[in-house]
């Protein structure tokens, strides 16, 4: 499934790509980016320059059938083409950027990343949020139900609930402390005010690409053709709130309020080298409804990707220290996978849209060091972390600023990363 744009021995004439920790040639992640006065337009990052595609386009140096959607200041169009259609759009960009008779063209048209305003990479019409993390929901659930922390429907059904797609912004847009109704377990009537208990979640955000019409399923074989690509998603949680309003309909106001994504959209494509197979099941547990499994899918249906968890207070950033590693995660702890959430969710008939958003819900690793949320971390506020500094958490405070990674990286492949999503806590607004 890889192709010469994957090759470790290609390098790029924009030498800052070439060992690039995020962004090398083996990349070549889309976005929304804006310069100046300039309105949004689609780009592509490179090393730390982003690629004006739209330019690129006007020169003719683009396939003719990707010309159009780049226009759109969203990437809604070209997540619609079909995959073969954007596996030629990568090859050309790839080409473009790697051999040196295009580079006078070409170079004029880079810019700065610094220089670079990131906007949201589509117009989400629906956003999705799942539930794949099975250490997560052991964790949370021990925390509520000790005896039986999984419900019987776990194992058997991707569960996932809708989310508000109005709330999702980009990364580097401030998170304001939601207001509402709490209630702690001593009080005998809930008040509402300012979370208390404000929370992250690391989460994979799949942006969905063509799609299927009203009443017609998607097949498992073919999710993968209707995934665009990917990025990191923090689906922030207010847990008091969540406590005391998710019975009997589940998330509402402690999860509508805010989500972050990253800027940057990972292509299915460039994810080729990174798949890997799907972690067997434990013994014991029944294997996925017919309609959920493709051997294909469990050879390849998982992703080799690290996924990394940094806070930064408001008193260490006056004091100028470095970021503190909260967590470090992997993709491979989804009980599953991308194609099955994507097939489950069209199983009834569900239209998938371009640009819709699905997540993965937190993933959390088996030990202490890989968990996705403090939820976890402090075990419900039992267990305040300490930080460096001496500063302590059980959850966020206003002026914490939380910074979610990735890089995928694979035996034989250039690493690649998915850049930052972060976003910082600012306070209720009465």
């Amino acid at each position: 499934m890889t192709d010469q744009t994957h090759s470790p021995d290609l390098t790029s004439w924009v030498k800052s790509a070439n060992g690039h920790a995020d962004f090398p040639i083996q990349n070549l992640p889309l976005g929304i980016f804006s310069v100046g006065t300039e309105g949004p337009r689609a780009g592509t990052a490179i090393g730390d320059k982003v690629l004006d595609l739209w330019a690129v386009a006007e020169l003719g140096l683009l396939p003719r059938a990707d010309v159009v959607p780049l226009e759109d200041p969203t990437l809604n169009a070209f997540f619609a083409l079909p995959k073969e259609t954007r596996v030629a759009f990568r090859a050309r960009l790839s080409e473009l950027l790697s051999d040196e008779q295009y580079r006078d063209q070409v170079e004029p048209l880079l810019h700065d990343a610094a220089d670079c305003t990131l906007h949201l990479p589509a117009r989400i019409g629906d956003y999705t949020d799942f539930y794949v993390g099975i250490h997560h929901a052991m964790n949370i659930g021990k925390q509520f139900r000790p005896d039986n922390p999984l419900l019987p429907n776990y194992k058997y059904v991707p569960i996932g609930y809708h989310g508000r797609a109005s709330s999702v912004r980009v990364s580097g847009e401030s998170v304001v402390r939601p207001l509402g109704q709490r209630k702690a377990p001593d009080e005998d009537v809930p008040t509402r005010g300012p979370s208390r208990r404000l929370d992250y979640e690391l989460e994979l955000g799949v942006w969905i690409g063509p799609g299927n019409d009203l009443g017609h399923p998607i097949d498992i074989a073919d999710a993968g053709d209707h995934v665009a690509g990917f990025g990191l998603l923090n689906d922030w949680s207010a847990r008091d709130l969540q406590g005391w309003e998710y019975q009997p309909l589940g998330p509402f106001l402690a999860k509508n309020f805010h989500s972050t994504v990253s800027p940057w959209v990972v292509t299915a494509e460039a994810m080729d080298p990174f798949r890997k197979r799907q972690a067997p099941r434990p013994e014991g547990d029944p294997a996925p409804l017919d309609y959920l499994h493709d051997a294909d899918d469990q050879a390849r249906g998982s992703l080799a990707l690290e996924l990394d968890t940094f806070l930064l207070t408001a008193k260490m950033r006056e004091a100028g220290d470095a970021p503190h590693r909260l967590s470090k995660s992997a993709a491979e702890h989804m009980y599953w996978t991308v194609a099955q959430i994507v097939t489950h969710h069209a199983s009834n008939g569900c239209d998938l849209r371009p640009g819709d958003l699905l997540g993965t819900g937190t993933i959390s690793g088996s030990d202490e060091e890989s968990l996705g949320s403090l939820m976890e971390i402090s075990q419900g506020g039992k267990t305040p972390i300490t930080l460096p500094n001496g500063e302590t958490r059980s959850f966020l405070e206003d002026g914490d600023e939380i910074i979610l990674k990735a890089t995928a990286r694979a035996d034989g492949a250039v690493p690649i990363g998915f850049g930052e999503c972060r976003a910082v806590v600012m306070p209720a607004r009465a």
